[in-house]
This record gives structure tokens, C-alpha cells and sequence, in this order.
């Protein structure tokens, strides 16, 4: 079969018909206002597919650098081709068209939306990366299927299931073919605040197709609802220079001006706006969760379009209000408009109103544009901030930079033209305004994007709690926790899953496969964790693990492994493997992974870090612009971290396991003196709270990442002695969390009292 209609489908059928077919399908069966239409199946497109010995040359297109913009379009352009210019199976064309002929009079025009099945998630939203047409008729309609399929493959598409981990050969689309609305008003409204989680109800809306307000090509009058008692609380309208229409002559979507006597006119009346909050809640109370919904009416009535979760409200929005910032005086406002992503932001502005200027826009920039394309997105991730002439809250700059983390104000006009160019500005993304001049840093405030958690509200804490990650295959899981970031990433677990030493490997193989199998297991984990930093600890396995991998007979025999060969001293005494450890680094920051850290391991004294240090450099690394720093394992790195301070390093981690059993001289490995082994030994503290101070002094970073970070005593004392962040194993993070919260609440009373 290789259609369904709306009402034989729902949530269940995600696999089967997509996210927007799954959703419009609950929202038929629950009664709700949805025109009537089918889906060709996702089944449908990977019998096509497959049957017509295309998927292999299909999937294997998409091996590229996401990063790269020209590698990306001809990805897409290669599976654009390979999907329009198949034949579609005879069988399949004759039911899509039998099901069409049931829809209206059979001679319906209809909209035909793409439905991927990796869209619309409760976790995740890849909306508007595939196409949808308008105004279809039976003549088009099986070219437009085929044209929703090869969208699957469009440049947002690829790059945003590439950089969040989803493979391209376990996503299918469905194509939902649902009768038109010609609106005559449209929109989309949100049933709480996108940004901030409050109870209000945002309805964006503009005259004719809601495709005008879905893809920011105009400015939509926004209205703010107060759902306690459904008043409107303000109603911005917007000088609505385009309208997108049905052209009756032609049956086709074209975009013209708006007559003069609308171009400022309210678009909804009172009794719209709450017939929208009636059905907005009904839709929230179904899906037992906050709503961005699609809608358009017609004749009177209201119809409901698409609705799908709203995936950038943290849990903690959904508890509390946002606090409000402190702002400038009006003096030095410049523009207002919609607030579309959160966060403070200040920077040089970039004017980009060619693809070409996207080169000029530099780390911490504010990139100024008529409005965002996905070709953008490398540059957006790059920028502080955005801001934009057109759009609304569902544009694509609103929603990409929502997902990104980034500051961003959308609608307002005229920034492009009231803007100049390396203008210093300050944009805030709660309130939508841009000011002149820069915020002091410590005002400025960027979102931390809360990776899907799957525990209680996450505590909010000053001292970050970050986790530990041994595999690449647990960086799911540890993002889950809600964590700030990964303290420690091993390295010498990826290679030990090699089965063999780096050395036999790379005889074996080549070296570029060795340095592809680092990229591979660390990017796997900065994917996830994006943009939050993932500090990884350089090989540091002891020659008694090597010893039992292939190649092993070649190392080094050790009466105690834990005090011989390992860490740095290895790295710098026979430096070939290092250097490649360090290209992989170098070619991850090259893709963009800027929340990268390097961790050195085993290091005693300045010495060992202007060594390192050097070897970054000879490999393409600016220690100057990267964050590195190294592991205290010893009481010498202890002693001497003023030293390493001087020479360069960010931050130093402290590695517990190792402090102990060389404070102690205990080995930790030696069950006849485990007993004596205590990381609370008051020694181990000494050394411990001296260099946080001395740290603090100079102004780098602390942190803990051995076991012991994990334990509660361990924590208060820590947190009474000022350390920047601690890392914690994953079972433990929302433990740690809570912990951190009550001893800084505890100083903050002590401070007061």
C-alpha cells in the first residue's frame, strides 16, 4: 500500500508516515479543524529507492566534511538527480493519483509537505529542512512526491543530520498530500514563549499563505497572550510589505505586495485571537506538552496545519520565568524587534547581503542580513549574534539560532540599512533590542542549550558540573544528564579498541587511518555535547594494557606500569604517535569543532608543557586561541603549577586516582594497601586547595575529573575552595549537581549573615 489517509493514522505511525503525518493525523482523529488528505508512505519512498538500485550511490554521496559548503551542495545535487530523474513504479503512480481524485471535487489543488521520519521529535525538530509545495494539481503532483523525496537530501537537511549524529540510511520521508487552504490570513502560534517557557501564547500572523511567515520573508504582526485570563498583552504590528497568494489565473503560489490598506492593518481580530488560544490549548492538553502550531483561516473558520513539539524551552523555563537583565538606558537603542533566541551578545556588526560576505564574519561577530539561508549556518555558527530585517519566531534564523545557542532578533526592518558595518552593537535576545556600544562582558549572557534530559530539573549552579566519558558509544547518554560539558574524554579507550598498539596498527594500516579513527571517536562526542566544551585527555594507557593488544610483546616490561611509561612522558620520549594525536586535533578544529580541549596527562613541571606546547604548534594548533591545560596527577605538577601557569596552560584537571596513590605512595592497584587509600587524606586536600588558589591567582581554570569528584565531601570542599567546574561519572551528575547547589546556596547565606 502506498498511501494511508489522515484518519486511519497517529503517533504510532511515525515510522510509517513522518513526523508532520504522524502529528496531522492525531490532530484529525481528535477532532481538531485539519483539511482532509493522505500520505505516500515512507515505506513507499525506500521501496523506490532500493527497487530502483539507487540507495548505495545514494548514501554513499553523503560521506562528506558538513562543514564545507561545496561538498555539501554537491551532495545534494547528486541525490537531487539520482531520485527526480528515476521513474516512478507504475503501481505506486496510479494509487497516488486514485487517492488524490477522492480529495475535494477530484480536482482539488493541494499542498504537498514533506515528512521526514526524523522530524517533529519530542527531543529534536528538523522542520523546514525538506520541501513542501502549494497549489499542486494532478498534473504536478507525482513530480512534487519525488521532489519532497530528493528534499531529504537538501544542504540544511544533510548538514543538520550529519551534525547531530542522525545516519542518513536510517531516515525516511513520507509525503503527506492534504487539500489547500486559500488562506486568507495565516501564521503560526506558539502555545508558551519558544524562548522562555512562560505560560503565553505567541501568535505570529500575515495575510495569505502562512509560507511568507514559515520562511521569515516577512515581518508578521506578533501578539502575546496571557493565558491565565486570555487577554492581549501586546499586539506589535508590523508594516507587511508581501503577501504569498494563489494567482487565479495561473493556480499557481506567487508572492505580491500587500495593498496599501493592509500593509498596516491589524491581521486578526479579537475573536480570532482567542479562537487560536482555544485550539492552541486544546492541542497543548492532547499532546500533554508545549505546541508550535501551523493555522490559517479561511471563510471564518480556523484550520489547524501542522503542529509539532517545541523543543527549545529547558526544563527549568518550564518551572520559572526568566529573570530579567539589566539593559542600557534608550538613549543608545538603536532598533527593536523580535526577540526570537535568548541570550546577550555584544560584537562588531557584519553586514552580509551575499554569500560571499559570509568570509568577513569572524569569531564574535553579529551578522546583519536581510534574513538567513541555511547556507549561513557555518558562518552563524561562528557569529555572537544575528539579526535580521525579516522574519519571525519560526524563520530560520530564529529557529537555527535557537538551536545553536546564539543570541539573535529577527523582524526588525531595517537593521541592514540603519546598521554600518564593524558598527559595535549589543543585541538582546529576550527583549529584541539592539543597542550601540558594547555590554561588559560579565552582562552578557548566551543560553546553555539543555541536550535533551531525561532526569529532574536540572540544578542551576555557578561551579559547572560536567561528566566523564570513557567511549564515544556513552556520549548520548552523558549529554542526557544535562551536564556542562565533558570533563574528561580518554583517548586511550578508542585506541584500545583498535585491538592493536598504535604502532602495529598503523604498520598494519596507515597512519592517516590512525589519526581517522581519533577523529572519528572524539567527534562522535563533540557532536553531541556541541557547543559545549569537551576537554579530551591525550593517550595515557600503561604499557601493561598495551602489552595484551597485538603488537604488545614490543613494549617495555615494568614492575610498576602505573609509575613508568605512560602519559606525556611517553608522548614527548617518542613523540610519533603524539604528533598524530595532535593533527586529529588539528583537522577537528578544521570541521569546526570549536568546543574542543586538549588535556595533557602525567605531566610534572613547566618543562614537560613548553614541550607539548611546541609539538602544538609544529602540528597547526595556536595555543592562544585553543583551550589546553593539563592533568595534576603528581605532587610535582601539584607543586609546580605556577610554573606551567607562566608557560601557557588555560586549566589544570585534577586526576584524583593518580594524586592519591602518588601522595600516598599507595598503589592503587595493590589490594594488600587499599585500605590506606583515601582521596580525603588531608595531604591530598593540601595539595589540592593550594592549587586551586594559586590558580585562582593567576587566572586559570580548575577542575576535577577522578572518581573522587563524585563523592559529597569531595565536592564541599572543593566548592568552598573555588574551583571552576568538577566532573562527574554520569550516574553521579545530577547528584553532584544538587550538591553544588546547597554548598554554594550555604556560602552565599554565610556571606550575608
Amino acid at each position: 500500500m502506498a498511501v494511508v489517509w489522515l484518519d486511519d493514522v497517529g503517533a504510532d505511525d511515525l515510522e510509517l508516515v513522518g513526523g508532520k503525518g504522524a502529528s496531522l493525523g492525531e490532530l484529525t482523529t481528535a477532532g481538531l479543524p485539519v483539511p482532509p488528505g493522505f500520505v505516500v508512505t515512507a515505506n513507499t519512498y525506500r521501496s523506490f529507492i532500493e527497487e530502483a538500485e539507487i540507495d548505495e550511490e545514494l548514501f554513499a554521496a553523503m560521506d562528506i566534511d558538513h562543514e564545507d559548503s561545496a561538498e555539501l551542495k554537491a551532495a545534494h545535487e547528486t541525490a537531487r538527480d539520482l531520485i527526480t530523474n528515476t521513474p516512478m513504479p507504475e503501481a505506486v503512480r496510479s494509487e497516488i493519483l486514485e487517492a488524490y481524485r477522492q480529495i475535494g471535487d477530484g480536482e482539488a489543488f493541494v499542498a504537498v509537505r514533506s515528512s521526514a521520519t526524523a522530524e517533529d521529535l519530542p527531543d529534536a525538530s528538523f522542520a523546514g529542512q525538506q520541501d513542501t509545495y502549494l497549489n499542486v494539481t494532478e498534473e504536478e503532483l507525482l513530480d512534487r512526491v519525488r521532489a519532497c523525496w530528493a528534499s531529504l537530501f537538501s544542504e540544511r537537511a544533510i548538514y543538520y543530520r550529519n551534525r547531530k549524529g542522525f545516519p542518513h540510511e536510517k531516515v525516511d520521508i513520507a509525503v503527506v498530500v492534504q487539500q489547500m487552504v486559500d488562506a486568507e490570513k495565516s501564521g503560526v502560534m506558539f502555545t508558551r514563549h519558544p524562548s522562555t517557557g512562560e505560560k503565553q501564547v505567541i501568535i505570529e500572523a500575515a495575510w495569505g499563505l502562512g509560507e511568507a511567515v514559515v520562511s521569515g520573508t516577512v515581518s508578521p504582526d506578533n501578539y502575546v497572550v496571557n493565558r491565565a485570563n486570555g487577554e492581549v498583552e501586546t499586539a506589535t504590528i508590523a508594516d507587511k510589505k508581501t503577501m504569498c497568494i494563489r494567482d487565479s489565473d495561473s493556480g499557481q503560489t506567487v508572492d505580491m505586495e500587500v495593498p496599501n490598506e493592509k500593509r498596516h492593518a491589524r491581521v486578526l481580530d479579537e475573536s480570532e485571537v482567542g479562537r487560536l488560544v482555544e485550539l492552541g490549548e486544546l492541542v497543548e492538553d492532547h499532546y500533554e506538552t508545549p505546541q508550535d502550531v501551523e493555522w490559517a483561516v479561511y471563510d471564518g473558520e480556523v484550520y489547524m496545519l501542522q503542529s509539532r513539539p517545541i523543543t527549545t524551552i529547558s526544563e527549568d523555563d518550564m518551572k520559572a520565568k526568566n529573570g530579567e537583565s539589566k539593559t542600557s538606558s534608550d538613549n543608545d537603542m538603536l532598533l527593536r524587534g523580535l526577540g526570537a533566541s535568548p541570550g546577550i551578545a555584544s560584537g562588531r556588526a557584519r553586514i552580509v547581503t551575499k554569500l560571499d560576505h559570509l568570509d568577513q564574519v569572524a569569531d564574535g561577530d553579529i551578522i546583519v542580513t536581510k534574513m538567513t539561508m541555511p547556507d549561513m549556518v557555518p558562518a552563524m555558527k561562528r557569529a555572537a549574534g544575528i539579526v535580521t530585517d525579516e522574519g519571525g519566531m519560526t524563520s530560520h534564523a530564529a529557529i537555527v539560532s535557537r538551536e545553536l545557542g546564539v543570541p539573535a532578533v529577527v523582524g526588525t526592518s531595517t537593521a541592514t540599512s540603519t546598521i554600518e558595518d564593524g558598527d559595535v552593537i549589543t543585541i538582546d535576545g529576550d527583549k529584541g533590542t539592539i543597542r550601540e556600544g558594547e555590554e561588559p562582558e560579565e552582562k552578557q549572557r548566551q543560553p546553555v542549550e539543555d541536550a535533551r534530559p531525561k532526569t529532574p530539573v536540572k540544578p542551576m549552579t555557578a561551579t559547572e558540573v560536567k561528566v566523564n566519558v570513557s567511549i564515544p558509544e556513552a556520549a548520548e547518554r552523558a549529554a542526557a544528564t544535562g551536564a556542562d560539558g565533558v570533563g574528561l574524554l580518554r583517548i586511550e579507550h578508542m585506541v584500545l579498541t583498535l585491538g592493536k598498539t598504535p604502532e602495529r596498527y598503523i604498520e598494519d594500516n596507515s597512519e592517516q587511518e590512525f589519526v581517522d579513527e581519533i577523529i572519528s571517536g572524539v567527534r562522535e562526542v563533540a557532536e553531541e555535547f556541541y557547543p559545549r566544551p569537551v576537554r579530551v585527555r591525550t593517550l595515557d594507557a600503561p604499557t601493561d594494557e598495551f602489552r595484551q593488544l597485538q603488537g604488545g610483546e614490543n613494549e617495555p616490561r615494568e614492575h610498576n606500569p602505573m609509575l613508568g611509561y605512560r602519559g606525556i612522558r611517553r608522548g614527548l620520549d617518542n613523540p610519533h604517535i603524539f604528533k598524530l594525536e595532535l593533527a586529529a586535533f588539528r583537522r577537528l578544529y578544521e570541521l569546526g569543532y570549536d568546543n574542543l580541549e586538549i588535556m595533557f596527562p602525567l605531566v610534572n613541571d613547566a618543562e614537560d608543557v613548553i614541550r607539548a606546547k611546541q609539538y602544538m604548534v609544529e602540528a597547526g594548533i595556536d595555543p592562544d586561541k585553543r583551550e589546553w591545560g593539563v592533568m595534576i596527577e603528581t605532587p610535582a605538577a601539584a607543586l609546580s603549577v605556577g610554573d606551567m601557569a607562566n608557560a601557557g596552560i588555560k586549566f589544570a584537571s585534577f586526576g584524583t586516582n593518580d594524586l592519591t596513590q602518588y601522595t600516598l605512595a599507595v598503589d592503587r592497584n595493590n589490594e594488600h594497601v587499599a585500605p590506606i587509600y583515601d582521596e580525603l587524606h588531608p595531604a591530598v586536600l593540601k595539595l589540592i586547595g593550594d592549587t586551586i588558589e594559586t590558580c585562582r591567582e593567576l587566572g586559570v581554570k580548575t577542575s576535577i575529573c577522578g572518581q573522587a569528584g563524585s563523592k559529597p565531601k569531595m565536592v564541599q570542599f572543593l566548592v568552598d575552595k573555588g574551583i571552576s567546574s568538577i566532573s562527574a561519572n554520569i550516574d553521579a551528575v545530577r547528584d553532584v549537581q544538587h550538591e553544588v547547589k546547597r554548598v554554594e546556596q550555604r556560602l552565599i547565606l554565610d556571606s550575608v549573615r
